[in-house]
């Protein structure tokens, strides 16, 4: 399934509801379950943590019979505003997961140029998460090196601790994608929250896609474009340390629980990298683009 968050009618403030994307049409979840007089979970971070039982219901009501559906339960994908998939309770970042990455910032970051020897780790507030179309903030107080980095995100699914590479996927409820946006400047001067937690630094969507939906996570196509123009190209199978091997070293120490998200790494093409470096200004537009996910894009905005 393909599962998102969204509004038809975002200027009056109408409330968030849970959609199931089918082709071009978006399914109201909770008009449907309220019709078939099904218990249903009306927002997804419950819906996650309700596990299979609620993704079972929600294919019954999406196979059901067309003619069935009550007024106003599909939409036209064009017609919605969506929003952030759901609001984690962690975002945990993976820095240096792609070596070509590990490379250009040991040049641009000053980080160490050898591999990492385990995972490095990070987290992300939840009140970094915007949605799809929302904006990233500029804020020129904070930084003049706001900068861009498309990572394929995990959602989990169950709990997880002290799981093995092996258990790992069992944990797993979908993948979606974050733009993982720095604070370049900020992280030189050691700031490393203010360089990755600020408010709309975690753009995260457009969708989450099951896990049985995605038949192998590491080998995904991921592109990057500001103002139409690629900037980052790669595949996920060029990951350092692959998804299963990051949820067991995760949770080695830290409970994952359904709803949290991992951000499973930048590959190279990143702004601080090109030469001249390049950074996001107001009037930018940020697309992040990963394989069977989807796109999801951005402006950047003057936050002052």
């Amino acid at each position: 399934m393909r599962l998102l968050t969204y509004t038809t009618a975002p200027m009056t403030g109408t409330a968030d509801r849970l959609g199931a994307q089918v082709d071009g049409l978006v399914y109201d979840l909770a008009a449907l379950a309220r019709h078939a007089g099904v218990d249903l979970p009306a927002d997804l971070l419950s819906f996650v943590r309700a596990g299979a039982p609620a993704r079972e219901a929600a294919a019954r009501l999406l196979a059901g019979d067309p003619a069935d559906r009550p007024a106003g339960a599909v939409h036209r994908l064009e017609d919605v505003t969506l929003r952030a998939p759901l609001r984690p309770g962690k975002i945990i970042g993976v820095g240096l997961n792609y070596v070509e990455h590990v490379e250009e910032s040991s040049r641009s970051l000053d980080t160490d140029k050898d591999l990492p020897p385990r995972p490095v780790l990070f987290s992300k507030p939840a009140t970094a998460v915007t949605g799809p179309g929302a904006p990233i903030l500029h804020n020129a107080d904070l930084t003049t090196q706001l900068d861009w980095e498309c990572e394929l995100a995990v959602v989990i699914g169950r709990a997880a601790f002290r799981v093995t590479e092996e258990e790992a996927y069992g944990h797993i409820f979908g993948f979606s994608i974050v733009n993982d946006i720095s604070a370049r400047d900020q992280r030189r001067s050691g700031q490393w929250f203010f360089s990755k937690g600020q408010d709309s630094y975690a753009p995260f969507g457009p969708a989450v896609v099951t896990a049985d939906e995605v038949p192998d996570p590491m080998n995904l196509d991921l592109e990057l474009r500001v103002n139409g123009v690629t900037k980052q190209k790669s595949n996920t199978r060029h990951m350092l340390f692959p998804i299963a091997r990051l949820i067991a070293d995760i949770s080695s120490g830290v409970t994952l629980e359904p709803g949290d998200v991992i951000a499973t790494g930048s590959p190279s093409g990143v702004g601080a990298g090109m030469v001249p470096p390049e950074f996001l200004v107001p009037g930018d537009t940020v697309e992040a683009t990963v394989e069977i996910i989807g796109t999801l894009a951005n402006p950047v905005v003057d936050a002052r």
